[in-house]
């Protein structure tokens, strides 16, 4: 085994990976857990490099943390009216600076989320 070089060897680590974990399961323990460990962390390294995933744009981190959250348009009085914030959820307004910051502050969460 060695790191990937192509698709083709990224497709047979995801696949010895599979054959791993039918044998080790959940049991850290086994003796194949640190190999399964390496492999993960070339699979984990490729897909970085080589299938980023885009970063949603921060209407969307908005939507998505409102309905984990629980909380309607009305409980987030710092990015605005009711209509504002349905602006911005639907992607016709952009959110500004004071807002991110609004944001941030009230979801605990780093700036760049919603940037």
């Amino acid at each position: 085994m060695r790191r990937p070089e192509n698709e083709d060897d990224y497709d047979a680590l995801v696949q010895a990976v599979d054959e791993i974990l039918e044998i080790t399961g959940d049991d850290g323990s086994h003796p194949l857990a640190s190999l399964l460990d390496i492999i993960s962390d070339w699979i984990e390294e490729w897909d970085r490099t080589h299938h980023p995933v885009p970063k949603p744009p921060g209407h969307e981190v908005l939507g998505y943390l409102m309905r984990e959250h629980g909380l309607t348009q009305s409980d987030l009085p710092g990015v605005g009216a009711q209509s504002v914030v349905s602006e911005i959820l639907s992607g016709k307004r952009q959110l500004n600076l004071r807002q991110v910051r609004w944001l941030a502050e009230f979801f605990k969460l780093p700036v760049d989320v919603f940037v």
